[in-house]
């Protein structure tokens, strides 16, 4: 090697993740976390980065960058960095010196080190807890990846870039903060002195193709007749809740049921950090605004649903109900807008009624319990269930129609199940779904009001053919 050159490691950069040896996970069940590595990133590598880095930064015109489109802006700062390498006389084989470039034009122009993983279509979830630890979703399992910033400044700059681009703010002074990429994945940051080991950013990513019924049958997620029924509850404007837990696909169950919404009808959609995705092309989509820092100009969910009743919506379709919005879509759907939808966070269809009674309770509405399990009843019609597996598979676990009171209990009918049987040698949950056997269920008045009725029957005796033969 030359006198006066800075070494750098021969082994390359952006290396994709591997799977660490057994030999390094250390022995018992302390850590089941699987691990990631990025082999080819040493100390020596964020050296050499950061001191080109610094360089670049003396050298850029921020004032002009900021003018020109992203693909000149990256040209330019290729020009810059390759001077900079000369001139501090860097020793990079042509291979490093193109990692180390796109590495550099991310920190400037996009997420830093977040760019390999966003443009990975199969991940599901990005969690940094701080500046060294990333860790990613995959296949519904969680691994470490050796991916890390370069302090938890860096970190915080990401995160403000973000939450920036849609006229949020994130400091010490305003430290938690939901957000969105141009992509629509949802963001949550969270900064010190809230988070102890440095800001904490967690990306719920979505697929570039966009899921589709079908491709939830062939992922096992629902059969066949499972699926036709869920399209004709899409198109038959049946009000729907989806209840499941985190992760569970809620927000993607809901983009496939929106599929089948007719393109002649108005929808207003309302969320808190917009990540719904309809094809539709009347569609208007609202989101909250959280409050400024003296305190004002806060719009709730709670807000949006009541002024969208005044846009002449046909469907209401909020993100996820986890306050006294929830009155308010109740009100909705029970007052001519029917097929409206919306998620919530419970185990089951039943905990969902009962959480749907609580936001009611917990929103300061003086109503007896009665009155408000009457308006549910007479609000929604089906409850969706979506579960996720402890081996990362996600499943329809229920498709439950409410019909009705006894006394003062909501009485619900299950249209189909999950059932667990086992698993596999590998971990794999073996299970089933299953017909109940209801062979004409409650809306199906609703379904032969839009013609669905035919369809609806051969589902049903689909459905129920098959349990039977999975039983005999």
């Amino acid at each position: 090697m030359e006198t006066g050159r800075t070494p750098f490691p021969s082994d390359g950069l952006g290396a994709p993740l591997l799977s660490e040896p057994t030999a390094n996970r250390g022995n018992g069940a302390a850590n089941n976390t699987p691990t990631s590595i990025d082999a080819r990133r040493s100390e020596s590598y964020y050296q050499t980065k950061g001191t080109v880095f610094s360089a670049l930064i003396e050298a850029l015109d921020l004032a002009q960058l900021a003018r020109l489109d992203v693909d000149t802006a990256r040209e330019e700062i290729r020009d810059i960095v390759n001077e900079i390498i000369a001139i501090k006389n860097i020793v990079l084989s042509i291979a490093e010196q193109e990692d180390l470039l796109d590495d550099i034009c991310n920190d400037v122009l996009g997420l830093g080190p977040l760019e390999p993983l966003l443009s990975r279509d199969d991940i599901a979830d990005i969690m940094v807890n701080g500046s060294n630890t990333v860790y990613i979703e995959v296949q519904g399992k969680i691994q470490k990846t050796g991916i890390r910033f370069r302090d938890n400044q860096q970190l915080l700059n990401i995160c403000q870039r973000i939450v920036s681009q849609i006229g949020r703010r994130i400091d010490e002074a305003s430290p938690i903060c939901d957000a969105r990429l141009p992509d629509g994945s949802r963001v949550n940051a969270i900064v010190p002195p809230l988070a102890i080991d440095g800001p904490a950013l967690t990306i719920r990513k979505f697929k570039r193709d966009k899921l589709t019924l079908d491709q939830l049958v062939r992922f096992n997620t629902i059969t066949q007749q499972g699926a036709e029924i869920l399209r004709i509850i899409g198109r038959c404007r049946v009000n729907t809740l989806i209840s499941g837990g985190t992760g569970s696909g809620k927000t993607t169950l809901l983009n496939c049921l929106t599929k089948f919404i007719d393109d002649d009808e108005r929808i207003v959609t309302c969320e808190d950090a917009a990540e719904l995705q309809l094809q539709q092309p009347h569609v208007v989509r609202l989101e909250t605004r959280p409050p400024n820092l003296e305190g004002e100009g806060q719009v709730t969910m709670r807000d949006l649903v009541r002024n969208c009743l005044r846009m002449r919506p046909e469907r209401i379709i909020v993100g996820e109900v986890r306050g006294p919005e929830a009155f308010d879509l109740l009100q909705a759907m029970n007052t001519g807008h029917d097929g409206s939808m919306g998620t919530l966070h419970a185990n089951s269809p039943r905990e969902a009624l009962s959480r749907l009674e609580s936001m009611i309770t917990m929103g300061g509405f003086t109503l007896p319990s009665r009155t408000i399990r009457e308006m549910i009843c007479s609000s929604i019609d089906v409850v969706i269930q979506a579960a996720r597996l402890r081996d990362g598979s996600r499943k329809i676990t229920h498709v439950s129609e409410i019909m009705g009171m006894e006394g003062d209990v909501i009485v619900t009918q299950d249209v189909f199940l999950y059932d667990f049987v086992g698993e596999d040698a590998k971990g794999n949950i073996i299970g089933q779904h299953r017909s109940t056997g209801i062979g004409r269920p409650r809306f199906w008045d609703r379904a032969r009001y839009y013609g669905e009725e035919k369809r609806l029957a051969a589902a049903l005796d689909a459905a129920e053919a098959a349990s039977e033969a999975i039983r005999a």
